[in-house]
């Protein structure tokens, strides 16, 4: 006997389990993604000093002497608010069909990514001071870069 409550529940599973893996996995990764980048721009904007992290640095912590480093910016905008849209676009370029949703999602990751690594270069030679969110962030860019360039090299009709 099926309730009317257990149907939704069997179609919403139907439909997760049919789904592409790749896509899947991208939607999840950028949205962890996307939520890093909005807790360090509300810490940003918020003024606040709570960033949770583990590593200390002259007694605050090691994400604050990051975040608040002259490489936190970037043409005046914190580069929190430029990951936040950047893991935006790549969601956003899920909903794009063919080739050109493709290509700026497999762009944008790219650039993230080269970006990331060069932040992490900074926080390594030149802040000597390595904030976790920031080295989660660019984990999840290295990761989409390359699932992105999976999807674009692969141009899978499934997700079109």
């Amino acid at each position: 006997m099926t309730t009317a409550a257990s149907q939704p529940r069997s179609r919403t599973w139907q439909a997760f389990a049919g789904a592409n893996p790749l896509l899947v996995a991208i939607v999840v990764i950028a949205t962890i993604g996307f939520l890093i980048a909005g807790y360090t721009t509300y810490e940003h904007y918020a003024g606040l000093k709570g960033l949770l992290c583990l590593g200390g640095h002259g007694g605050h912590s090691s994400c604050e002497t990051v975040q608040s480093s002259s490489w936190s910016r970037l043409a005046g905008i914190p580069v929190s608010v430029l990951g936040l849209v950047g893991y935006a676009v790549l969601l956003g370029s899920l909903l794009i069909r063919g080739e050109l949703g493709r290509a700026i999602g497999f762009g944008t990751a790219l650039i993230g990514f080269g970006f990331s690594a060069y932040l992490t270069y900074r926080e390594a030679f030149s802040i000597h001071a390595y904030c976790e969110w920031c080295l989660a962030s660019a984990v999840c860019m290295t990761l989409l870069m390359i699932l992105t360039g999976i999807r674009f090299l692969r141009a899978d009709p499934l997700d079109d």
